[in-house]
C-alpha cells in the first residue's frame, strides 16, 4: 500500500485536527523519502517506494502555492492552515527554510488568517537553519511517539543515528513554541509488543512533556491503513487516549485527542 501526494501543493483537504487545510508536499510525488520508517506510516515503507522524480525546486513550490491561494481567494474554501505533510519528511528539502520564508510570505498576502503549520519528525531539528526556520511557523507540530530507545527502533525505525535525548534537548530549546504529536497504539511486531499505552511508555513519556514544555500536545491513534497491515496493529481505544490526554492535562499543558 501506498497514499503519495501530489507534489508540490494538493488539497484541500479537511485534517481532523488541523481544519482546511491545503498541503505542501517538498518530496517527490512518485515515492516517499524519510528519515523515519515508522510502520505505521500510510505512505508505506521507504524501500517499497523510492522515488524517480526529484524533489520540487524552491521556485516550483513558490509558483504553485501562489497560483492555489490565488484560486482559493476567489473561489474558495479559505485556507485554515497550510500544512507541510506529504510523502514522508519536509525538513529533508535543502532549500526547506527558504521555502518556509516564501510561503509566509504568500500566506500574508493571500491567506493573512491562515496558519502555517509544519509536521516533522524532529529529526532535522539539530540542523540550525532547520530549527530555525521551525520557531518561524505558527505550528511546529513535532513527533515523540515515546522516549524509548528499543520502541524508536522497532517501531519508528531511524535510518540514520537518532539520540532521542539530544532531540528533546532541541524540543525544550524552542522555549513552549512546538506543538509535541504522539501515536498510541496497540499490537504486535515481529514479535515484540508496540503497545505504548501502558504505564512502561506514558509515564516517561510525560516526564519529558514536563521539560519540553510544549504549547500543545496532539494525542492520536491509527487512523489508515499501515503497510504491517491492520490484524498487526491495533487503535488504542478511546479510554485509554482519554486516560493519556487527563494525565497531560495535570501537567498544566493543553491536550487534544483524535480517535
Amino acid at each position: 500500500m501506498s497514499l503519495t501526494y501530489s507534489s508540490p501543493i494538493f488539497g484541500p483537504v479537511h485534517s481532523r485536527r488541523l481544519g482546511v487545510s491545503l498541503g505542501i508536499n517538498l518530496l517527490p510525488p512518485d515515492g516517499k523519502m524519510c528519515s523515519f520508517d515508522c510502520i505505521y506510516c500510510e505512505c508505506g515503507f521507504n524501500h517499497d517506494f523510492r522515488p524517480k522524480q526529484p524533489m520540487p525546486t524552491r521556485e516550483e513550490v513558490r509558483t504553485a502555492l501562489e497560483a492555489q491561494l490565488q484560486k482559493m481567494q476567489t473561489e474558495g474554501p479559505t485556507p485554515d492552515v497550510l500544512t507541510f505533510a506529504g510523502n514522508g519528511e519536509p525538513t529533508l528539502h535543502p532549500h526547506f527554510p527558504e521555502i518556509i520564508d516564501d510561503t509566509l510570505a504568500l500566506r500574508d498576502h493571500y491567506a493573512p488568517k491562515a496558519k502555517v503549520s509544519v509536521l516533522t519528525n524532529a529529526t532535522q531539528t539539530l540542523r540550525p537553519a532547520v530549527f530555525e526556520a521551525l520557531r518561524r511557523v505558527d505550528n511546529n507540530i513535532c513527533k515523540l511517539d515515546t522516549i524509548q530507545p528499543d520502541y524508536i527502533r522497532l517501531v519508528d525505525q531511524p535510518n540514520a543515528a537518532y539520540d532521542v535525548e539530544a532531540i528533546i534537548h532541541r524540543l525544550i530549546a524552542f522555549g513552549s513554541d512546538c506543538i509535541i504529536q504522539t501515536m498510541f497504539m496497540q499490537g504486535e511486531y515481529q514479535g515484540h509488543s508496540v503497545d505504548n499505552t501502558t504505564p512502561e511508555y506514558v509515564l516517561p513519556w510525560l516526564s519529558a512533556l514536563q521539560l519540553i514544555q510544549p504549547r500543545e500536545v496532539m494525542i492520536y491513534t491509527l487512523d489508515r491503513e499501515t503497510p504491517v497491515g491492520t490484524s498487526t496493529l491495533q487503535k488504542a481505544t478511546h479510554e485509554q487516549l482519554d486516560s493519556i490526554a487527563a494525565q497531560v492535562r495535570q501537567l498544566g499543558l493543553t491536550c487534544s485527542v483524535a480517535y
